[in-house]
């Protein structure tokens, strides 16, 4: 019969939001089929079990009760796939920037958006999420959604939180490019490193009664302010102005989608809630008979505007994802591949001319390995699906494809309740093996037991 000895050792700080650290000892398995010796998996050395620090982009932090960022994550930071040339991150974010740098120019042939691109995506709480008005209940703020360096540091969830901060340096249009950090689902469209494009225009009340002459509208449109926020305009602003600044902002979005996708691509706009913009929208194109969302925006809150230094003006912001754009645009069908180092998908990106069309080509598709894990949930109803997510990140790396909850069952004497997931397995660049599958399998079996108190049902 099959002996097997493993001796793990996982630490996870307060709420079991910290970093994975496992020390292997011996993991042995034989078994009729003559199985071969399980590769010992460590995730840290033992120095780096006891450090009390977190190095950064150079810059060292103090780990404290609220640290859960992995070694795998900031292995990420300081990559910024928008700089590297002949990457489809780097091409799309210049044909936007080319588009909207050609199109809005002052009278001497300057653009008028000012692109920046190398922010450090190390921020404060304040920069997340008070100066963007997130309230202190949103879920945003909770550890299983963010990567937290400590309580006074973290990685930004999205590059809206530099917006004030480029405003107070006196910009009045800007795009903001960058790698943000979320937690996520795994599957072929999530990964926990991305990247954004913020845009961002602010108007003198002067300017924006330019820009109503120039579009003529109506002579009756309503300037009075009346008391109170309703869905259509926030307290401060009068019809005309939330007209304006709804026109300007949908005329320029779309621009860019249409720049992307042509001309003749199907668009709807969907009403939606933002913390930071009111009202706010999401604009949807048609592709494949199915509308898929593009990108959020809004009119500016002026609360923000005015803790920015810029309260009297009005503007609009917008925020969309590099790697779902190019996805789309590129017919890429596996978000992982942007990491990727293999010269068959980045020789297809190799050009001088960011508007040349480009279809991505599939490779050899290497055969993927379900494996299918069921346990009982906590009895204290204490399981996070986010942090087997990403324990299962943690120990599979990029090679896991998706993980799908296949079952639920609940016991009807008991009530406890139990989950069936379909682990799918699959690398990139090579054939997995069978034996991998299995290594990786018990470090997930085990972690999920010790870390977040399932039992396993189908050892």
């Amino acid at each position: 019969m099959t002996t097997l000895n493993v001796n793990f050792v996982f630490i996870y700080y307060r709420n079991m939001y910290s970093i994975l650290r496992s020390s292997l000892k011996q993991i042995l398995l034989r078994s009729n089929q003559s199985l071969s010796v399980l590769r010992a998996v460590a995730t840290t050395t033992q120095q780096q079990q006891h450090d009390t620090t977190i190095t950064i982009g150079g810059k060292e932090y103090k780990r404290d009760h609220m640290t859960n960022i992995r070694n795998k994550i900031i292995d990420h930071v300081g990559v910024n796939l928008h700089h590297h040339g002949n990457h489809p991150i780097n091409l799309i974010k210049q044909r936007i920037v080319n588009y909207i740098q050609t199109v809005y120019q002052d009278r001497v042939g300057h653009p008028t958006f000012a692109s920046v691109d190398t922010l450090p995506p190390v921020v404060t709480p304040q920069q997340n999420f008070d100066s963007l008005l997130v309230s202190h209940d949103h879920v945003s703020r909770l550890p299983s959604d963010t990567f937290y360096i400590n309580s006074e540091s973290l990685l930004r969830t999205h590059t809206s939180a530099h917006q004030a901060e480029v405003l107070r340096a006196g910009a009045d249009a800007f795009l903001l490019t960058g790698d943000v950090y979320r937690k996520d689902q795994i599957d072929s469209n999530h990964y926990p490193v991305f990247h954004q494009m913020e845009g961002a225009r602010i108007y003198t009340h002067t300017q924006l009664h330019n820009i109503h002459t120039q579009r003529r509208h109506d002579d009756d449109t309503d300037y009075i302010i009346t008391p109170g926020r309703n869905p259509r305009r926030q307290e401060k602003h009068d019809v005309a102005t939330v007209t304006l600044l709804e026109n300007d902002l949908k005329d320029t979005v779309e621009g860019v989608v249409e720049c992307l996708f042509g001309s003749d691509v199907e668009k709807r706009w969907v009403s939606c809630y933002f913390p930071f913009t009111h009202p706010s929208w999401e604009l949807e194109i048609l592709q494949n008979d199915e509308w898929v969302e593009v990108l959020g925006c809004g009119i500016i809150e002026q609360q923000i505007l005015e803790g920015s230094g810029a309260g009297e003006k009005v503007g609009w912001a917008f925020g969309l994802g590099l790697e779902r754009l190019a996805m789309i645009l590129y017919r890429i069908p596996d978000i992982r591949l942007f990491w990727s180092h293999d010269q068959r998908f980045l020789s297809q990106f190799v050009t001088d001319d960011p508007q040349r069309p480009i279809t991505f080509k599939p490779f050899s598709k290497y055969p993927p390995i379900p494996d299918d894990v069921s346990f009982w949930l906590p009895e204290n109803g204490a399981f996070s699906l986010v942090e087997f997510h990403q324990l299962i990140r943690d120990i599979a790396g990029d090679v896991i494809e998706s993980v799908c909850l296949i079952d639920e069952y609940r016991d009807s004497e008991t009530a406890r309740v139990s989950h069936c997931y379909r682990l799918m397995f699959r690398h990139m660049e090579r054939t997995l093996t069978q034996t991998e599958v299995n290594e990786m399998r018990a470090l997930i079996d085990t972690g999920a037991t010790t870390l977040l108190g399932v039992e396993i049902r189908n050892k």
